[in-house]
């Protein structure tokens, strides 16, 4: 048997394959870290005395889907909002976690244009879950867990979001 031969039986993993193994990935990390599957529509807060809080708001529940947003409890001083952030799309019947965007108002349309080729969209989203993946990974080291995570009780700031309750429940 020749090495050629021998090679050609090596399955391949296409990069589809191996965005949908990010997503496996990024949902087992985050389902570690923070069960969002538990969680009730809100913001959360975790912090581990790094002053890098956590933010996880669980934007909307569906039967087979949630929508989330992890961010820093921090704002950007240009446009006010949290920064980074990175808005999620947790798929439960599948056990799949997609990172749908990464800042407001920059979906992939924004950053890749309106009829980009296939290849150009899965190398977009790879890098967002990669980025997701290491991310989450740091998080974890750093001590973030489900024990550190606290609800934010909702303020007069928009999305709930009050800097004295994130304060207060810190």
């Amino acid at each position: 048997m020749s090495l050629a031969t021998r090679s050609a039986r090596i399955p391949r993993l296409s990069r589809f394959g191996w965005l949908m193994g990010l997503y496996a990935e990024n949902h087992s990390r985050l389902s570690r870290l923070f069960a969002p599957q538990g969680l009730a529509v809100g913001t959360y807060h975790s912090s581990v005395g790094d002053g890098l809080d956590v933010r996880l708001d669980v934007i909307e529940r569906h039967p087979y889907t949630t929508e989330l947003r992890l961010t820093y409890a921090m704002r950007d001083p240009l446009t006010g909002e949290p920064d980074p952030s990175a808005y999620l799309r947790l798929y439960h019947d599948a056990r799949q976690l997609e990172v749908t965007h990464c800042y407001v108002g920059r979906r992939w349309q924004d950053a890749i244009g309106m009829y980009p080729p296939p290849a150009e969209v899965v190398d977009h989203r790879t890098r967002m879950n990669t980025f997701l993946g290491k991310w989450l990974e740091y998080l974890a080291e750093r001590g973030h867990a489900v024990a550190t995570l606290r609800p934010v009780e909702a303020g007069p700031a928009a999305g709930g979001y009050d800097e004295k309750n994130l304060a207060a429940n810190a």
